[in-house]
Protein backbone atom coordinates (compact mmCIF):
# COMPACT_ATOMS: atom_id res chain seq x y z
CA UNK A 1 0.00 0.00 0.00
CA UNK A 2 1.26 3.53 -0.82
CA UNK A 3 0.15 6.74 1.00
CA UNK A 4 1.26 9.59 -1.35
CA UNK A 5 0.81 13.36 -1.34
CA UNK A 6 -0.16 13.81 -4.69
CA UNK A 7 -1.13 17.48 -5.83
CA UNK A 8 -4.34 17.87 -7.63
CA UNK A 9 -4.53 18.85 -11.14
CA UNK A 10 -0.67 17.76 -11.10
CA UNK A 11 -1.39 14.38 -13.36
CA UNK A 12 2.12 14.77 -14.52
CA UNK A 13 3.98 15.10 -11.37
CA UNK A 14 1.58 12.79 -9.66
CA UNK A 15 2.60 9.83 -12.32
CA UNK A 16 6.29 10.74 -11.75
CA UNK A 17 5.18 10.14 -7.82
CA UNK A 18 3.43 7.01 -8.71
CA UNK A 19 6.44 5.58 -10.94
CA UNK A 20 8.61 5.86 -8.40
CA UNK A 21 6.28 3.90 -5.73
CA UNK A 22 5.87 0.93 -8.57
CA UNK A 23 9.75 0.74 -8.70
CA UNK A 24 10.27 0.96 -4.62
CA UNK A 25 7.20 -1.70 -4.80
CA UNK A 26 9.02 -4.29 -7.57
CA UNK A 27 12.23 -4.15 -5.41
CA UNK A 28 10.28 -5.18 -2.52
CA UNK A 29 9.12 -8.53 -4.16
CA UNK A 30 5.20 -7.16 -4.29
CA UNK A 31 2.55 -8.75 -5.77
CA UNK A 32 0.31 -5.91 -5.87
CA UNK A 33 0.40 -2.68 -4.73
CA UNK A 34 -2.38 -0.61 -3.73
CA UNK A 35 -2.79 3.68 -4.43
CA UNK A 36 -5.38 5.93 -2.92
CA UNK A 37 -8.54 7.13 -4.41
CA UNK A 38 -7.86 9.79 -7.31
CA UNK A 39 -4.86 9.43 -7.29
CA UNK A 40 -3.85 9.94 -10.17
CA UNK A 41 -5.91 13.63 -10.07
CA UNK A 42 -5.44 14.37 -7.14
CA UNK A 43 -8.90 14.82 -4.12
CA UNK A 44 -11.09 16.50 -4.72
CA UNK A 45 -10.42 17.66 -8.10
CA UNK A 46 -14.07 19.32 -8.13
CA UNK A 47 -15.31 21.42 -10.95
CA UNK A 48 -11.60 20.61 -13.01
CA UNK A 49 -13.86 17.65 -13.91
CA UNK A 50 -16.19 20.09 -16.21
CA UNK A 51 -12.77 20.30 -18.38
CA UNK A 52 -12.51 18.34 -21.03
CA UNK A 53 -8.58 18.88 -21.11
CA UNK A 54 -8.86 17.83 -17.50
CA UNK A 55 -10.40 14.72 -18.56
CA UNK A 56 -8.41 13.90 -21.57
CA UNK A 57 -5.34 14.58 -19.14
CA UNK A 58 -6.49 12.03 -16.95
CA UNK A 59 -7.20 9.20 -19.72
CA UNK A 60 -3.14 9.91 -20.58
CA UNK A 61 -2.41 9.82 -17.26
CA UNK A 62 -3.86 6.45 -16.75
CA UNK A 63 -2.36 4.51 -19.87
CA UNK A 64 1.42 6.09 -18.49
CA UNK A 65 0.67 4.17 -15.08
CA UNK A 66 -0.36 1.47 -16.72
CA UNK A 67 2.77 1.08 -19.26
CA UNK A 68 4.66 1.66 -15.62
CA UNK A 69 2.88 -1.44 -13.81
CA UNK A 70 4.74 -4.22 -15.83
CA UNK A 71 5.69 -6.87 -13.10
CA UNK A 72 3.01 -5.95 -10.99
CA UNK A 73 -0.21 -5.57 -10.12
CA UNK A 74 -2.01 -2.24 -9.56
CA UNK A 75 -4.80 -0.79 -7.75
CA UNK A 76 -4.89 3.10 -8.75
CA UNK A 77 -7.67 5.17 -8.34
CA UNK A 78 -8.48 7.81 -11.43
CA UNK A 79 -11.78 9.55 -13.05
CA UNK A 80 -13.85 6.85 -14.80
CA UNK A 81 -16.12 7.60 -17.74
CA UNK A 82 -18.15 5.82 -19.76
CA UNK A 83 -16.37 4.53 -22.49
CA UNK A 84 -13.42 3.11 -19.88
CA UNK A 85 -13.52 0.33 -20.97
CA UNK A 86 -12.02 1.14 -24.61
CA UNK A 87 -8.32 1.41 -22.33
CA UNK A 88 -8.73 -2.70 -22.25
CA UNK A 89 -7.88 -3.46 -26.01
CA UNK A 90 -4.50 -1.08 -25.48
CA UNK A 91 -5.94 1.44 -28.30
CA UNK A 92 -6.61 5.06 -27.75
CA UNK A 93 -9.66 6.27 -25.86
CA UNK A 94 -11.76 8.53 -28.35
CA UNK A 95 -14.32 10.06 -26.14
CA UNK A 96 -17.44 10.77 -28.49
CA UNK A 97 -19.00 14.74 -28.24
CA UNK A 98 -21.63 15.54 -25.56
CA UNK A 99 -21.96 14.02 -22.16
CA UNK A 100 -21.12 11.56 -20.84
CA UNK A 101 -20.71 9.77 -17.24
CA UNK A 102 -17.88 10.34 -15.42
CA UNK A 103 -16.97 7.74 -12.26
CA UNK A 104 -14.88 7.99 -9.11
CA UNK A 105 -12.98 5.07 -10.39
CA UNK A 106 -10.07 2.25 -9.20
CA UNK A 107 -8.13 0.93 -12.17
CA UNK A 108 -7.22 -2.35 -11.65
CA UNK A 109 -3.94 -3.36 -13.97
CA UNK A 110 -2.22 -6.98 -14.24
CA UNK A 111 0.10 -7.63 -16.71
CA UNK A 112 0.63 -4.32 -18.63
CA UNK A 113 -3.58 -4.01 -19.31
CA UNK A 114 -6.25 -2.71 -17.55
CA UNK A 115 -8.28 -5.73 -16.12
CA UNK A 116 -11.27 -4.34 -14.59
CA UNK A 117 -12.46 -1.07 -13.60
CA UNK A 118 -14.18 -0.48 -10.45
CA UNK A 119 -16.71 2.40 -9.99
CA UNK A 120 -17.31 3.45 -6.41
CA UNK A 121 -21.31 3.25 -5.43
CA UNK A 122 -21.95 5.11 -2.40
CA UNK A 123 -21.32 8.63 -3.42
CA UNK A 124 -20.68 10.66 -0.27
CA UNK A 125 -22.59 14.50 -0.40
CA UNK A 126 -22.36 15.99 2.99
CA UNK A 127 -20.19 18.32 5.05
CA UNK A 128 -17.25 18.79 2.71
CA UNK A 129 -18.37 16.28 0.18
CA UNK A 130 -20.41 16.98 -3.04
CA UNK A 131 -19.46 13.83 -5.45
CA UNK A 132 -22.53 13.38 -6.49
CA UNK A 133 -22.15 16.67 -8.44
CA UNK A 134 -20.28 15.64 -10.66
CA UNK A 135 -19.94 11.20 -10.44
CA UNK A 136 -22.56 8.68 -10.95
CA UNK A 137 -22.70 5.55 -8.26
CA UNK A 138 -21.40 2.62 -10.01
CA UNK A 139 -23.54 0.00 -11.01
CA UNK A 140 -21.04 -3.51 -11.22
CA UNK A 141 -19.03 -5.35 -8.90
CA UNK A 142 -16.69 -7.41 -9.82
CA UNK A 143 -13.61 -9.56 -8.09
CA UNK A 144 -10.92 -10.01 -9.54
CA UNK A 145 -8.05 -13.61 -9.60
CA UNK A 146 -5.06 -12.71 -9.14
CA UNK A 147 -2.47 -15.74 -8.63
CA UNK A 148 -5.29 -17.53 -7.92
CA UNK A 149 -6.21 -15.38 -4.97
CA UNK A 150 -9.91 -13.95 -5.26
CA UNK A 151 -9.81 -9.82 -4.72
CA UNK A 152 -12.42 -7.27 -4.20
CA UNK A 153 -11.68 -4.01 -4.89
CA UNK A 154 -13.51 -0.82 -3.74
CA UNK A 155 -13.41 2.70 -2.74
CA UNK A 156 -13.89 4.71 0.76
CA UNK A 157 -17.66 5.46 1.46
CA UNK A 158 -18.41 1.86 0.18
CA UNK A 159 -16.98 -0.21 3.19
CA UNK A 160 -18.59 1.99 6.25
CA UNK A 161 -21.76 0.42 4.67
CA UNK A 162 -22.44 -3.45 6.31
CA UNK A 163 -24.53 -4.33 3.11
CA UNK A 164 -22.28 -2.92 0.19
CA UNK A 165 -19.95 -4.09 -1.89
CA UNK A 166 -17.49 -5.75 0.44
CA UNK A 167 -20.45 -7.92 1.84
CA UNK A 168 -21.30 -9.00 -2.15
CA UNK A 169 -17.64 -9.62 -2.72
CA UNK A 170 -16.77 -11.82 0.35
CA UNK A 171 -19.91 -13.37 -0.68
CA UNK A 172 -18.62 -14.27 -4.03
CA UNK A 173 -15.64 -15.32 -3.35
CA UNK A 174 -13.27 -12.58 -2.36
CA UNK A 175 -10.28 -13.59 0.56
CA UNK A 176 -8.75 -9.93 0.31
CA UNK A 177 -10.80 -6.74 -0.17
CA UNK A 178 -8.73 -3.78 -1.36
CA UNK A 179 -9.92 -0.41 -0.40
CA UNK A 180 -8.37 2.41 -1.37
CA UNK A 181 -9.39 6.08 0.34
CA UNK A 182 -8.60 9.57 0.21
CA UNK A 183 -11.09 10.13 3.73
CA UNK A 184 -9.92 13.62 5.49
CA UNK A 185 -8.27 13.96 8.76
CA UNK A 186 -10.78 15.45 11.73
CA UNK A 187 -10.43 14.31 15.74
CA UNK A 188 -10.79 10.85 16.86
CA UNK A 189 -11.53 9.63 13.04
CA UNK A 190 -9.01 7.28 12.79
CA UNK A 191 -10.46 5.28 15.78
CA UNK A 192 -13.52 5.25 14.37
CA UNK A 193 -12.19 3.88 11.20
CA UNK A 194 -9.99 1.30 12.33
CA UNK A 195 -13.33 0.13 14.84
CA UNK A 196 -15.22 -0.01 11.32
CA UNK A 197 -12.99 -1.74 9.12
CA UNK A 198 -12.40 -4.71 12.29
CA UNK A 199 -16.02 -5.26 12.03
CA UNK A 200 -15.83 -5.32 8.05
CA UNK A 201 -13.35 -7.79 8.27
CA UNK A 202 -14.78 -9.78 11.12
CA UNK A 203 -18.64 -9.89 9.60
CA UNK A 204 -17.26 -10.92 6.18
CA UNK A 205 -14.18 -13.07 6.68
CA UNK A 206 -11.70 -11.43 4.23
CA UNK A 207 -8.48 -9.91 4.71
CA UNK A 208 -9.11 -5.68 4.35
CA UNK A 209 -6.86 -3.66 3.10
CA UNK A 210 -7.44 0.06 3.56
CA UNK A 211 -4.96 2.64 1.60
CA UNK A 212 -5.27 6.03 2.75
CA UNK A 213 -4.03 9.51 0.92
CA UNK A 214 -1.35 11.83 3.18
CA UNK A 215 -1.15 15.87 2.59
CA UNK A 216 -3.10 19.01 2.24
CA UNK A 217 -5.41 20.24 -0.17
CA UNK A 218 -6.92 23.24 0.60
CA UNK A 219 -8.88 23.51 3.91
CA UNK A 220 -8.21 19.58 3.95
CA UNK A 221 -5.97 17.48 5.50
CA UNK A 222 -5.36 13.25 4.75
CA UNK A 223 -3.84 12.04 7.53
CA UNK A 224 -2.55 8.53 5.96
CA UNK A 225 -2.89 6.39 8.66
CA UNK A 226 -3.13 2.94 6.21
CA UNK A 227 -4.23 -0.31 7.50
CA UNK A 228 -4.12 -3.83 7.31
CA UNK A 229 -6.44 -6.01 8.86
CA UNK A 230 -6.92 -9.79 8.60
CA UNK A 231 -10.26 -11.76 9.03
CA UNK A 232 -10.77 -11.80 12.47
CA UNK A 233 -10.53 -7.92 12.54
CA UNK A 234 -6.75 -7.63 14.06
CA UNK A 235 -4.31 -5.48 12.86
CA UNK A 236 -1.68 -6.86 10.23
CA UNK A 237 -0.14 -3.60 10.07
CA UNK A 238 -0.79 0.29 10.59
CA UNK A 239 0.76 2.78 8.29
CA UNK A 240 2.25 6.14 9.96
CA UNK A 241 0.17 9.57 10.31
CA UNK A 242 0.84 12.29 7.99
CA UNK A 243 3.79 10.75 6.29
CA UNK A 244 4.41 9.34 2.99
CA UNK A 245 5.52 5.56 2.79
CA UNK A 246 5.57 2.74 1.42
CA UNK A 247 3.55 -0.08 3.28
CA UNK A 248 4.95 -4.03 2.48
CA UNK A 249 3.08 -7.08 4.16
CA UNK A 250 2.50 -10.66 3.70
CA UNK A 251 -1.16 -11.60 3.74
CA UNK A 252 -1.92 -15.09 4.82
CA UNK A 253 -4.45 -15.47 2.39
CA UNK A 254 -4.86 -19.58 3.32
CA UNK A 255 -5.90 -18.72 6.35
CA UNK A 256 -9.21 -17.14 5.70
CA UNK A 257 -10.20 -20.43 3.86
CA UNK A 258 -9.59 -22.07 7.04
CA UNK A 259 -11.75 -19.38 9.31
CA UNK A 260 -14.23 -19.99 6.53
CA UNK A 261 -14.34 -23.73 6.59
CA UNK A 262 -14.41 -24.04 10.20
CA UNK A 263 -17.00 -21.29 11.10
CA UNK A 264 -19.01 -22.73 8.23
CA UNK A 265 -20.11 -21.56 4.54
CA UNK A 266 -23.30 -20.46 5.29
CA UNK A 267 -22.05 -17.55 7.93
CA UNK A 268 -20.27 -16.32 4.11
CA UNK A 269 -23.98 -16.14 2.43
CA UNK A 270 -23.44 -19.38 1.13
CA UNK A 271 -23.22 -18.59 -2.41
CA UNK A 272 -26.21 -15.93 -2.44
CA UNK A 273 -24.97 -12.25 -2.91
CA UNK A 274 -26.69 -8.64 -2.36
CA UNK A 275 -25.59 -7.71 -5.77
CA UNK A 276 -24.66 -9.18 -9.18
CA UNK A 277 -20.37 -9.92 -9.11
CA UNK A 278 -18.63 -10.49 -12.03
CA UNK A 279 -15.60 -12.38 -11.69
CA UNK A 280 -12.69 -11.38 -13.41
CA UNK A 281 -10.20 -14.08 -13.55
CA UNK A 282 -6.48 -12.69 -14.94
CA UNK A 283 -4.59 -15.99 -13.48
CA UNK A 284 -5.12 -18.89 -11.03
CA UNK A 285 -2.10 -20.06 -10.20
CA UNK A 286 0.47 -18.14 -8.55
CA UNK A 287 4.37 -16.83 -9.19
CA UNK A 288 6.66 -19.88 -8.07
CA UNK A 289 8.78 -17.33 -5.75
CA UNK A 290 10.56 -18.40 -2.29
CA UNK A 291 10.92 -14.91 -0.48
CA UNK A 292 11.67 -14.28 3.10
CA UNK A 293 9.01 -13.86 5.69
CA UNK A 294 8.04 -9.88 5.87
CA UNK A 295 8.34 -8.41 9.19
CA UNK A 296 5.99 -5.40 8.98
CA UNK A 297 7.03 -1.71 10.76
CA UNK A 298 4.10 -1.38 12.73
CA UNK A 299 3.59 2.43 13.67
CA UNK A 300 1.92 3.16 17.06
CA UNK A 301 -1.32 5.57 16.81
CA UNK A 302 -0.92 9.10 17.80
CA UNK A 303 -3.04 10.54 20.76
CA UNK A 304 -5.73 12.63 19.59
CA UNK A 305 -4.11 15.74 20.29
CA UNK A 306 -0.77 14.90 18.44
CA UNK A 307 -2.65 14.10 15.68
CA UNK A 308 -4.46 17.40 15.47
CA UNK A 309 -1.03 19.68 15.91
CA UNK A 310 0.12 16.78 13.05
CA UNK A 311 -2.48 18.03 10.57
CA UNK A 312 -2.15 21.46 11.09
CA UNK A 313 1.63 21.43 10.34
CA UNK A 314 0.75 19.34 7.69
CA UNK A 315 -1.65 21.73 6.41
CA UNK A 316 0.52 24.57 6.34
CA UNK A 317 3.35 23.11 5.08
CA UNK A 318 1.46 21.43 1.89
CA UNK A 319 -1.01 24.84 1.16
CA UNK A 320 2.57 26.88 1.23
CA UNK A 321 4.46 24.36 -1.18
CA UNK A 322 1.22 23.41 -3.25
CA UNK A 323 0.49 27.33 -3.94
CA UNK A 324 3.79 28.41 -4.91
CA UNK A 325 4.74 30.20 -1.71
CA UNK A 326 8.06 29.77 -0.05
CA UNK A 327 7.68 32.12 3.18
CA UNK A 328 5.00 33.45 5.77
CA UNK A 329 4.38 36.40 7.19
CA UNK A 330 2.34 36.40 10.60
CA UNK A 331 1.14 39.51 12.36
CA UNK A 332 2.42 38.52 16.59
CA UNK A 333 0.41 40.29 19.17
CA UNK A 334 1.69 38.34 22.49
CA UNK A 335 -1.05 36.08 22.74
CA UNK A 336 -1.37 32.53 22.44
CA UNK A 337 -3.19 32.65 19.25
CA UNK A 338 -0.37 33.95 17.16
CA UNK A 339 1.93 31.76 18.81
CA UNK A 340 0.37 28.64 18.49
CA UNK A 341 0.35 29.83 14.74
CA UNK A 342 4.03 30.79 14.90
CA UNK A 343 5.30 27.54 16.16
CA UNK A 344 3.38 25.31 13.55
CA UNK A 345 4.69 27.49 10.91
CA UNK A 346 8.33 26.95 12.35
CA UNK A 347 7.32 23.12 12.28
CA UNK A 348 6.10 22.99 8.95
CA UNK A 349 8.79 25.28 6.99
CA UNK A 350 11.46 26.15 9.24
CA UNK A 351 12.52 29.22 10.97
CA UNK A 352 13.85 31.02 8.28
CA UNK A 353 10.85 30.87 6.06
CA UNK A 354 8.84 32.43 9.12
CA UNK A 355 8.59 36.08 9.20
CA UNK A 356 6.85 38.01 12.36
CA UNK A 357 4.90 41.87 12.22
CA UNK A 358 5.05 43.15 15.41
CA UNK A 359 2.81 46.59 15.37
CA UNK A 360 2.23 47.95 18.57
CA UNK A 361 -0.40 50.70 19.14
CA UNK A 362 -1.25 52.55 22.00
CA UNK A 363 -2.84 49.89 24.14
CA UNK A 364 -0.05 47.33 23.57
CA UNK A 365 1.28 46.55 27.06
CA UNK A 366 5.02 46.09 27.65
CA UNK A 367 4.44 42.18 28.05
CA UNK A 368 3.08 41.99 25.08
CA UNK A 369 6.17 43.08 23.76
CA UNK A 370 8.74 41.21 26.18
CA UNK A 371 6.85 37.87 24.53
CA UNK A 372 6.76 38.52 21.41
CA UNK A 373 10.55 38.89 21.57
CA UNK A 374 11.17 36.24 24.04
CA UNK A 375 9.25 33.78 21.39
CA UNK A 376 10.96 35.43 18.51
CA UNK A 377 14.24 34.31 20.02
CA UNK A 378 13.15 30.71 20.85
CA UNK A 379 11.73 30.07 17.73
CA UNK A 380 15.11 31.76 15.90
CA UNK A 381 12.38 33.76 14.00
CA UNK A 382 12.98 37.33 12.64
CA UNK A 383 10.43 39.90 13.67
CA UNK A 384 9.95 43.32 12.80
CA UNK A 385 8.57 45.93 14.47
CA UNK A 386 6.30 48.37 13.01
CA UNK A 387 4.27 51.16 15.87
CA UNK A 388 1.21 52.07 14.37
CA UNK A 389 0.34 55.01 16.81
CA UNK A 390 1.19 57.74 13.48
CA UNK A 391 -0.48 55.66 11.10
CA UNK A 392 -3.96 55.93 13.81
CA UNK A 393 -3.52 59.34 14.51
CA UNK A 394 -3.93 59.97 11.18
CA UNK A 395 -6.34 57.91 10.42
CA UNK A 396 -8.66 59.87 13.02
CA UNK A 397 -7.44 63.17 11.89
CA UNK A 398 -9.38 62.13 8.62
CA UNK A 399 -12.16 61.34 10.57
CA UNK A 400 -12.69 63.55 13.06
CA UNK A 401 -14.59 65.96 11.05
CA UNK A 402 -17.17 63.26 10.06
CA UNK A 403 -17.15 61.70 13.79
CA UNK A 404 -17.66 64.78 15.19
CA UNK A 405 -20.00 64.55 18.41
CA UNK A 406 -20.02 60.79 18.45
CA UNK A 407 -18.26 58.83 21.24
CA UNK A 408 -15.31 56.49 20.68
CA UNK A 409 -16.46 52.65 20.01
CA UNK A 410 -15.50 49.47 18.28
CA UNK A 411 -15.07 51.86 15.08
CA UNK A 412 -11.86 53.22 16.73
CA UNK A 413 -10.53 49.59 17.65
CA UNK A 414 -10.95 48.55 14.24
CA UNK A 415 -9.17 51.02 12.33
CA UNK A 416 -6.28 49.41 14.81
CA UNK A 417 -6.65 45.60 13.49
CA UNK A 418 -7.46 47.15 9.77
CA UNK A 419 -3.96 49.21 9.90
CA UNK A 420 -1.96 45.82 11.09
CA UNK A 421 -4.09 44.25 8.31
CA UNK A 422 -2.76 46.61 5.80
CA UNK A 423 1.03 46.50 7.22
CA UNK A 424 0.55 42.30 6.85
CA UNK A 425 -0.81 42.50 3.08
CA UNK A 426 2.26 44.95 2.06
CA UNK A 427 4.68 42.93 3.39
CA UNK A 428 2.92 40.05 1.18
CA UNK A 429 2.36 42.51 -1.98
CA UNK A 430 6.52 43.64 -1.86
CA UNK A 431 7.65 40.02 -0.88
CA UNK A 432 5.86 37.48 -1.98
CA UNK A 433 4.83 35.87 1.41
CA UNK A 434 1.62 34.30 2.22
CA UNK A 435 -0.29 35.92 5.20
CA UNK A 436 -1.01 33.51 8.11
CA UNK A 437 -4.35 34.79 10.17
CA UNK A 438 -4.21 33.82 13.57
CA UNK A 439 -8.05 33.72 14.99
CA UNK A 440 -9.70 30.89 16.15
CA UNK A 441 -13.13 28.66 15.54
CA UNK A 442 -14.28 30.59 19.02
CA UNK A 443 -13.80 34.30 17.78
CA UNK A 444 -14.79 33.59 14.15
CA UNK A 445 -17.86 31.72 15.82
CA UNK A 446 -19.54 34.77 17.34
CA UNK A 447 -17.67 37.31 15.09
CA UNK A 448 -14.56 38.41 18.02
CA UNK A 449 -12.43 39.31 14.46
CA UNK A 450 -12.19 42.04 12.08
CA UNK A 451 -13.39 41.88 8.39
CA UNK A 452 -10.09 43.44 6.89
CA UNK A 453 -7.92 43.57 9.95
CA UNK A 454 -6.95 40.86 11.91
CA UNK A 455 -9.12 38.30 9.26
CA UNK A 456 -6.78 39.82 6.14
CA UNK A 457 -4.67 36.64 5.02
CA UNK A 458 -4.24 34.02 2.68
CA UNK A 459 -4.55 31.08 4.87
CA UNK A 460 -6.15 30.54 8.59
CA UNK A 461 -3.70 27.87 10.31
CA UNK A 462 -6.21 27.90 13.42
CA UNK A 463 -9.75 28.88 11.96
CA UNK A 464 -11.53 25.08 13.02
CA UNK A 465 -9.50 24.80 16.37
CA UNK A 466 -11.34 26.33 19.58
CA UNK A 467 -9.86 28.41 21.90
CA UNK A 468 -10.13 26.22 24.87
CA UNK A 469 -8.09 23.46 22.36
CA UNK A 470 -5.62 26.34 21.42
CA UNK A 471 -4.14 26.53 25.04
CA UNK A 472 -4.00 22.21 24.91
CA UNK A 473 -1.96 22.30 21.73
CA UNK A 474 0.56 25.09 23.24
CA UNK A 475 1.13 22.92 26.16
CA UNK A 476 1.64 19.75 24.11
CA UNK A 477 4.47 22.14 22.04
CA UNK A 478 5.72 23.20 24.67
CA UNK A 479 6.43 19.49 26.53
CA UNK A 480 8.13 18.61 23.22
CA UNK A 481 11.35 20.59 23.89
CA UNK A 482 13.17 20.89 27.13
CA UNK A 483 13.37 24.78 25.89
CA UNK A 484 9.45 25.87 26.19
CA UNK A 485 9.00 27.92 23.06
CA UNK A 486 5.84 29.67 23.75
CA UNK A 487 6.59 31.85 27.07
CA UNK A 488 4.47 31.09 30.43
CA UNK A 489 3.54 34.52 30.78
CA UNK A 490 1.36 33.78 27.51
CA UNK A 491 -0.41 30.98 29.10
CA UNK A 492 -1.42 32.80 31.99
CA UNK A 493 -2.49 36.19 30.88
CA UNK A 494 -6.35 36.86 30.52
CA UNK A 495 -6.89 37.05 26.67
CA UNK A 496 -7.03 40.58 25.48
CA UNK A 497 -7.30 42.27 22.06
CA UNK A 498 -5.75 45.45 23.41
CA UNK A 499 -7.28 47.82 21.57
CA UNK A 500 -8.47 49.99 24.55
CA UNK A 501 -7.28 50.50 27.82
CA UNK A 502 -7.58 47.13 29.98
CA UNK A 503 -9.57 45.69 27.75
CA UNK A 504 -10.49 41.84 28.37
CA UNK A 505 -11.98 39.31 25.73
CA UNK A 506 -14.38 37.98 28.28
CA UNK A 507 -15.64 42.05 28.88
CA UNK A 508 -17.81 41.25 25.51
CA UNK A 509 -17.67 36.97 25.57
CA UNK A 510 -18.55 34.11 28.02
CA UNK A 511 -15.21 32.76 29.30
CA UNK A 512 -14.09 30.38 26.98
CA UNK A 513 -14.39 27.33 29.25
CA UNK A 514 -17.92 28.18 29.09
CA UNK A 515 -18.24 29.41 25.36
CA UNK A 516 -16.67 26.12 23.60
CA UNK A 517 -19.14 23.87 24.88
CA UNK A 518 -21.94 26.15 23.84
CA UNK A 519 -20.28 26.62 20.27
CA UNK A 520 -19.72 22.88 19.97
CA UNK A 521 -23.18 22.38 20.65
CA UNK A 522 -24.65 24.88 18.36
CA UNK A 523 -22.24 24.64 15.37
CA UNK A 524 -21.05 20.93 15.33
CA UNK A 525 -23.70 19.31 16.72
CA UNK A 526 -26.97 21.53 15.84
CA UNK A 527 -28.32 21.34 19.33
CA UNK A 528 -31.57 23.62 19.48
CA UNK A 529 -31.02 26.19 22.50
CA UNK A 530 -33.48 24.64 24.87
CA UNK A 531 -31.39 21.46 24.92
CA UNK A 532 -28.34 23.90 24.98
CA UNK A 533 -29.71 24.81 28.07
CA UNK A 534 -30.43 21.69 29.32
CA UNK A 535 -26.83 20.90 29.24
CA UNK A 536 -26.95 23.70 32.50
CA UNK A 537 -25.90 26.68 30.33
CA UNK A 538 -27.32 29.61 31.39
CA UNK A 539 -30.36 30.84 29.31
CA UNK A 540 -29.65 33.93 28.96
CA UNK A 541 -25.71 33.19 27.83
CA UNK A 542 -27.14 30.49 25.09
CA UNK A 543 -29.17 32.94 23.43
CA UNK A 544 -26.38 35.47 23.50
CA UNK A 545 -24.02 33.16 22.31
CA UNK A 546 -26.40 32.00 19.43
CA UNK A 547 -27.08 35.53 18.18
CA UNK A 548 -23.82 36.11 17.93
CA UNK A 549 -23.09 33.26 15.57
CA UNK A 550 -26.15 33.92 13.54
CA UNK A 551 -25.03 37.31 12.88
CA UNK A 552 -21.56 36.89 11.78
CA UNK A 553 -22.13 34.27 8.94
CA UNK A 554 -21.36 37.22 6.78
CA UNK A 555 -18.08 38.03 8.54
CA UNK A 556 -17.31 34.17 7.58
CA UNK A 557 -18.20 33.90 4.23
CA UNK A 558 -15.15 36.40 3.80
CA UNK A 559 -12.69 34.97 6.02
CA UNK A 560 -9.67 32.88 4.40
CA UNK A 561 -9.94 29.25 4.15
CA UNK A 562 -8.50 26.92 7.38
CA UNK A 563 -7.29 23.33 8.06
CA UNK A 564 -10.49 21.27 8.62
CA UNK A 565 -9.62 19.22 12.63
CA UNK A 566 -13.07 19.34 13.77
CA UNK A 567 -16.42 16.94 13.01
CA UNK A 568 -17.63 20.40 11.49
CA UNK A 569 -15.83 23.36 10.16
CA UNK A 570 -17.12 26.71 8.66
CA UNK A 571 -16.57 26.79 5.28
CA UNK A 572 -17.97 23.41 3.21
CA UNK A 573 -18.72 21.77 6.00
CA UNK A 574 -21.80 24.23 7.48
CA UNK A 575 -23.29 26.60 4.86
CA UNK A 576 -25.59 29.04 5.95
CA UNK A 577 -27.34 31.91 3.95
CA UNK A 578 -26.47 35.52 4.86
CA UNK A 579 -29.66 37.26 3.96
CA UNK A 580 -31.73 35.10 6.39
CA UNK A 581 -34.36 35.65 8.88
CA UNK A 582 -34.64 32.76 10.61
CA UNK A 583 -34.02 33.33 13.76
CA UNK A 584 -33.33 29.94 16.99
CA UNK A 585 -34.33 31.96 19.57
Amino acid sequence: MVQMNPTVGDMEGNVLRIGGWLREAKKAGADLVAFPELAITGYPPEDLLLKPKFLRENRRALQEVIRRSRGLAVVVGCVGESTMSELKSGQPMVVPAGRHELSNAAAVIAGGRLVATYDKRYLPNYGVFDESRYFHPGRKISVVVLGGVAIGVNICEDIWFPEGPTRSQAAAGAEIIVNINASPFQVDKSRLREQMLATRARENGVIVTYTNMVGGQDELVFDGNSLILDQSGEVVLRGKAFEEEMLVADLNVAAVARDRMAQGRKKWGGGRTRAMVDRIVVSESSRATTRPRLVPADAAPLPPLEEVYRALVTGVRDYVAKNGFKRVVIGLSGGIDSALTAVVAVDALGASNVLGLFMPSPYTSGESREDVAELAEKLRITVKTIPIHDMLKAYLRSLAGSFAGRRADSTEENIQARIRGNLLMAFSNKFGHLVLTTGNKSEMSVGYATLYGDMAGGFAVIKDVPKTMVYELARLRNRRDRLEVIPKRTFDRPPTAELKPDQKDEDTLPPYAMLDPILKAYVEEDRAPEEIVEMGFDRRTVAQVITMVDRSEYKRRQAPIGIKITHRAFGKDRRMPITNRYRNI
